[in-house]
């Protein structure tokens, strides 16, 4: 027997829209294929998660459920029959008739991409109206011989659109996807079927970035909604974002502080090597161009931060060399507090 929908999401059945909608962010967080790689379990739960908000969420659903139960959520006539012409057109648009699934094109960034009618409906109106009643968007429902029996061409009056739910959906990233971008196969519930579709995630996102996908989102009588890509961005290991700069932290001996080193440490694009000036100081940034984070046609830069390290153990011969060469070559420190 199917659970009931309003357990499943953790919520009592007089729960407020607002109430249903954070219960169900907070399982789509728990329970996401993202976060629970490998987890089959995890993977059905989600998808019982999306099933039971797609139908609470819509007031006309969640009223069937709640008088009819199960029973009540497939009920009504099939697209087309039960006197609604325009019914086939909404399933169509929906794009539960198709069957297919989305790819993203690699070049195309998901700001601007609209995706249409995808999921295997043309959404073309005049297409969907001719396969209706043989004729033209604009002819009117009466202007048909056989359909209002030339009565003057009366046209039935058309429901308003209606804007289908905004749909977020939360993703996680490595420190190099987010700053290089990555192409990212992600499983999303649309109107009560799971759809697997590719997107893009731009160069440069931070963590909580809202990545916008127009027309990915629910979808009702009319306009789909939008879907929102919210980005979760793993700390590195040794890498640190500060704006489009990247950080990392060299350590190198007392000895190669002052006199001079080569060394090489990594970037997002490979190892490269820096060179210590002899004389350099610890917590001092060498600047290697133009490898930091990628940001809408900018590129910040990589900041190497010098950590000196010094020996330990010295004894009593060891002390004497150091105090001579600090007789000779003293060192003024100037605290900033001074």
């Amino acid at each position: 027997m199917p659970r009931d929908y309003y357990e499943i999401l953790g919520v009592p059945r007089t729960a407020s829209a607002d109430e249903i909608k954070k219960a169900h962010r907070k399982l789509v967080r728990k329970y996401h294929p993202d976060v629970n790689k490998n987890n089959a379990k995890s993977t059905e739960q989600f998808k019982e998660v999306q099933e039971a908000y797609d139908v609470l969420s819509d007031p006309q659903k969640r009223q069937n459920y709640d008088q009819f139960g199960h029973a009540g959520v497939n009920a009504g006539a099939a697209p087309g029959e039960g006197g609604d012409p325009f019914a086939a057109y909404r399933h169509a648009r929906s794009g539960r008739g198709g069957g297919r699934t989305w790819q993203a094109n690699p070049n195309v960034t998901v700001e601007d991409f609209d995706f249409g009618g995808a999921g295997g409906a043309s959404g073309n109106f005049s297409d969907v109206f001719e396969q209706l009643f043989g004729g033209r968007a604009g002819a009117g429902m009466g202007g048909r011989a056989g359909v209002g029996g030339g009565r003057g061409g009366a046209q039935r009056a058309q429901p308003a659109p209606q804007r289908g739910e905004d749909v977020e959906h939360p993703v996680t990233l490595t420190f190099e996807q987010a700053a290089r971008g990555t192409m990212l196969p992600l499983q999303i519930n649309r109107d009560g079927k799971v759809e697997t579709i590719e997107i893009k995630i731009p160069a440069g996102v931070k963590d909580g970035s809202r990545i916008r996908i127009k027309g990915r989102g629910q979808q009702a009588n009319g306009q789909p909604g939008d879907l929102y890509i919210i980005t979760a961005v793993q700390p590195h290991a040794y890498f640190r974002r500060d704006g489009l700069d990247v950080y990392i932290e060299a350590p190198i001996s007392v000895y190669d502080a002052l006199l001079g080193a080569k060394v090489q440490v990594p970037t997002l694009d490979g190892p490269v090597t820096v060179t210590v000036p002899a004389g350099t100081s610890g917590g001092a940034k060498l600047r290697i161009k133009g490898r930091g984070i990628e940001r809408g046609g900018e590129k910040g830069d990589q900041y190497v931060q010098v950590r000196v390290m010094v020996p330990k153990g010295l004894d009593g011969e060891d002390r004497a060399v150091v105090e001579k060469l600090a007789g000779k070559h003293p060192v003024t420190v100037s605290p900033p507090w001074s």
